[in-house]
């Protein structure tokens, strides 16, 4: 009996063309495509897709970009436990070594009385960072409206699935009441996949 040449399918490279958002849902180890909106040829390995060195962008390329429509939703908070500013972004990386850029202004804050707004930003309901503390503390019961809290955050996910990051405030007094996006003021988040 002869030795058959014939090499099974399933263990074939077979490689096709699809973009970053209509990968093959159910890869198999060493399938190969190409994405025509990013310009990059992936290879599966089994739990992740990664690029292949002849086309792979060099560090520090920006593979997407998320950027909602900016959250205008007034929220307020009288006590010091945390609540959703309304402030939120999703993305979906397409490399687990890749960083995301988080940027974050979160505008139109405001207190009355005694109050005080402690800010923080979490990714997948995980605190990440911490943006502000006690801000708009004035030991006074004057209003006082002070503006934007920003933050740039440079995040380590290690996933290939989609993360959800918002921010979240307090009123760390419990006293009178913090504001986010007080009068509709517009708050933003931007989200940056950046290459590794």
């Amino acid at each position: 009996m002869g030795i058959s040449n014939t090499i099974p399918p399933s263990r074939l490279i077979q490689p096709g063309v699809c973009t970053s958002s209509t990968r093959p849902t159910s890869p198999f180890e060493g399938q190969a495509i190409y994405e025509t909106d990013t310009d990059l040829l992936r290879i599966w390995n089994g739990s992740a897709w990664k690029n292949l060195a002849a086309t792979a962008p060099a560090q520090v390329t920006v593979l997407q970009v998320v950027s909602p429509t900016p959250t205008t939703t007034e929220t307020v908070c009288t006590t010091a436990t945390f609540i959703d500013t309304t402030l939120t972004a999703t993305i979906t990386p397409q490399s687990a070594s890749s960083k995301i850029l988080v940027l974050v202004n979160q505008n139109s804050c405001f207190k009355t009385g005694n109050a005080a707004m402690t800010v923080r930003l979490l990714r997948a309901g995980t605190l990440i960072t911490t943006m502000a503390v006690n801000a708009g503390l004035t030991s006074t019961t004057v209003d006082l409206n002070f503006g934007s809290i920003s933050t740039s955050y440079l995040d380590s996910p290690a996933t290939t699935s989609a993360i959800i990051y918002k921010t979240q405030f307090n009123n760390a007094t419990a006293s009178g009441q913090t504001i986010a996006q007080y009068a509709s003021g517009a708050s933003t988040i931007t989200l940056m996949e950046i290459s590794a």
